[in-house]
């Protein structure tokens, strides 16, 4: 079990870093090839951003507490890295609309207008520890409270936990149906990348679903456009519980920054 949440660590890592440098850009401006840098943060090639930062303290809250999952352990870690840069490469340089207002007033958010993916992006952990339902959505509501974002999460945990067991990714999205069943006949025309909840579930799993390894998927998701340091952080999560670290180009792993700052959260 250690060794697959290190394989979505890293994977979600990757797939974040791809991304970093294309947020917000239109899909079809570009065309993501490989690990490159700069971009829209003018971040060094590697640097991952928010969506592993968040997930790193999860972890990390996890590691501290013996496997519990302890929610204002949690909230202090993301205030740590909201505040003091924790969990960071360099420092923070992107984060969320709502996050913030979460932290500063310490209450989650739980507006319509809350269901953005940034409690999505940070909840692959989850599925490795023995969390329950109620523990996830609480998880969640640190930030995002209202119910489409609290179970959204629950429903990537579960699809997770059966790529964890084994199931290929037709046969977790068959038992957990954490979207729709035809997700991998859509077009991409259909497929959203923006920053809805929802939105990126679906765009993570279809990427997962519509190609055959590691790198496929992540650049799948990054070439979406739009959101996609989290598209592709959610999708790299998966991907790397289904390919594993091997199956992350070795190039991309040797670039990838911050690698001590992951494995001392690892649980």
């Amino acid at each position: 079990m250690t060794a697959m949440l290190r394989d979505a660590v890293y994977g979600q890592a990757v797939g974040d870093a791809l991304g970093v440098p294309y947020e917000f850009k239109k899909r079809g401006s570009f065309h993501a090839e490989t690990m490159t840098g700069h971009g829209t943060h003018d971040q060094p090639a590697g640097t991952w951003s928010d969506d592993t930062s968040m997930a790193l303290a999860v972890c990390d809250s996890i590691r501290e507490n013996d496997g519990r999952i302890d929610v204002a352990d949690m909230r202090a870690r993301f205030e740590d890295w909201y505040r003091h840069d924790a969990y960071t490469v360099d420092g923070l340089f992107d984060i969320g609309n709502t996050t913030v207002e979460a932290l500063m007033t310490g209450r989650g958010c739980d507006g319509e207008w809350d269901n953005g993916n940034g409690s999505l992006m940070r909840t692959i952990p989850l599925a490795f520890a023995e969390a329950t339902d109620d523990e996830i959505r609480a998880v969640s509501a640190i930030t995002h409270a209202h119910p489409t974002s609290m179970d959204a999460c629950v429903r990537l945990v579960a699809f997770a936990r059966l790529l964890i067991a084994g199931r290929s990714p037709a046969e977790a999205l068959a038992e957990a149906k954490p979207v729709r069943s035809d997700v991998a006949s859509l077009p991409e025309t259909e497929i959203r990348s923006g920053g809805y909840v929802l939105d990126t579930l679906l765009a993570a799993i279809w990427c997962l679903l519509a190609t055959d390894s590691y790198a496929a998927c992540v650049l799948k998701a990054v070439n979406l456009g739009a959101d996609t340091d989290t598209t592709a952080a959610v999708a790299g999560g998966l991907a790397g519980i289904v390919y594993g670290v091997d199956g992350i180009p070795f190039d991309w792993m040797a670039t990838l920054r911050g690698k001590q700052v992951i494995e001392r959260c690892l649980f």
